[in-house]
């Protein structure tokens, strides 16, 4: 049963459509955690994922970040370990970290590697691949450019999925960003969707989408007027 808390704020939720404005706008009222609430964007996408070009899958730099301080690990051996270190990430290693997972560590948000360890990577796939953290060089997490990779997951670059439900779950900021620096993020991603957009997807692409606090409830958006900012 929702507390009354929640009952309380959705209350403050109209059953309608909003612009992105008034949304951004209704968010800080929505606020009842005393941490900084994470801001998220919901998409119910006109796809099947299912069908090898319509399983959207890509990475995306938001331009004010995410407000999330991310764990970066880097399989990486030599210089290249030394690089990922002095660029920011956070563990850098090879044989000694895939032993720590394989115990069952996690304590890392995204994992990058150099194409030279990734038959070390490729023994943790099992692993890995379930919880979204395999290295995948079409994601641009498989590089010898580590500097480059580190330093764009620490500014916020995020990944956005489909999942089997048809729908797309991406953090756009915090709480307490400005109003400027969610609408830039969000902006930026659906500008993304839209380029993703697979040449055989037929009728409505983007269907619905909904924003909302971790422990809001959520805001449905009007879809067409957000296409067209």
């Amino acid at each position: 049963m929702p507390g009354k808390k929640y009952n309380n704020i959705s209350s403050l939720v109209e059953k309608r459509e909003y612009d992105l404005d008034e949304a951004i706008e209704l968010l800080p009222k929505l606020k009842t955690a005393k941490f900084d609430e994470t801001v998220e964007l919901a998409f119910h996408m006109g796809v099947d994922p299912k069908i090898a070009d319509q399983n959207i899958r890509g990475m995306v730099s938001l331009p004010a970040g995410t407000g999330k301080n991310v764990r970066v690990l880097v399989f990486a051996k030599g210089e290249k370990e030394k690089e990922a270190l002095d660029a920011g990430a956070d563990y850098a290693g090879t044989t000694d970290l895939e032993e720590k997972i394989k115990s069952g560590w996690f304590d890392f948000d995204v994992a990058i590697a150099t194409p030279d360890t990734m038959d070390i990577v490729g023994k943790l796939g099992r692993i890995l691949g379930p919880r979204g953290l395999m290295p995948n060089p079409k994601l641009g997490t498989v590089t010898f450019d580590i500097t480059k990779a580190v330093q764009e997951m620490k500014a916020g670059k995020i990944e956005y999925r489909v999942d089997k439900f048809s729908n797309i779950h991406v953090p756009v900021g915090k709480v307490s960003f400005k109003a400027d620096d969610i609408k830039s993020n969000i902006g930026t991603i659906v500008e993304t969707l839209i380029k993703a957009k697979p040449s055989t997807v037929k009728g409505s692409y983007i269907k619905k989408c909904h924003v909302s606090l971790t422990m809001s409830p959520s805001i449905a958006l009007n879809v067409t007027r957000l296409i067209k900012r």
